[in-house]
């Protein structure tokens, strides 16, 4: 089963020259995706659409088959794709914890113990009760980042995309910022799609895309 489909997908900023073009892509769940490209191919404008944030102006996007330019795009952000930012873009004078909720709160959750299932999320990317109660700029970088990744979980979304996630992070943190992904694939049956340049992220991820001048590149 696809999840997510691209179908000649072709975006422009100045009406003159594609960021993309003739992108066809097709994403599953149960996988972890890298798409890898150099500065200015297009991977982050790639991911904006895939995420809702920008509209497909020309081609289609298909979530569960259903054209994403006809879909309410706030809902689908809210409810069916979590984003992992390289700049983790968590609210600072908050803790880890009250980030999670608040991200319930605006998927519009309806939960009885929402604590609880936060604490739930940030355990499962290793973040244990003391730091969950913590302020953001007080945890390190690769905390934060988990804290990033248990925020995007909190609606249960089927598919994360993750812009340079890893970016920020030494080797070590990198290595147990991919394992996670890789257990919400594998294990959790999530469709996980990462934009990277990291030759790390690439030895992780199950299927690799190529972006170049904004065209996929066979292999």
């Amino acid at each position: 089963m696809k999840i997510l489909k691209l179908k000649h997908v072709n975006f422009t900023y100045d009406h003159e020259k594609y960021v993309l073009e003739d992108i066809n892509l097709e994403f599953k769940p149960g996988k972890i995706y890298g798409v890898f490209g150099r500065s200015g191919a297009g991977k982050s404008t790639l991911l904006s659409l895939m995420a809702g944030l920008e509209k497909c102006q020309e081609g289609l996007i298909l979530y569960n088959d259903k054209d994403l330019a006809k879909m309410n795009r706030d809902y689908y952000r809210c409810h069916n794709v979590g984003i992992v930012f390289q700049s983790y873009n968590l609210l600072p004078y908050l803790t880890a914890l009250e980030n999670v909720v608040l991200s319930m709160d605006i998927s519009g959750l309806k939960d009885k113990d929402k604590e609880t299932k936060a604490l739930a999320y940030l355990n499962k990317v290793g973040i244990d009760a003391s730091k969950a109660n913590r302020k953001i700029l007080t945890l390190s970088g690769g905390e934060q980042q988990r804290v990033s990744i248990a925020r995007a979980l909190a609606y249960n979304p089927e598919i994360i995309l993750a812009d340079e996630p890893t970016g920020n992070l030494d080797k070590e943190t990198e290595a147990e910022i991919l394992d996670i992904f890789t257990t919400l694939a594998h294990k959790d049956k999530k469709c996980v799609i990462i934009i990277s340049h990291s030759k790390n992220v690439k030895d992780k991820v199950d299927i690799v895309h190529y972006l170049k001048k904004g065209k996929i590149e066979l292999s």
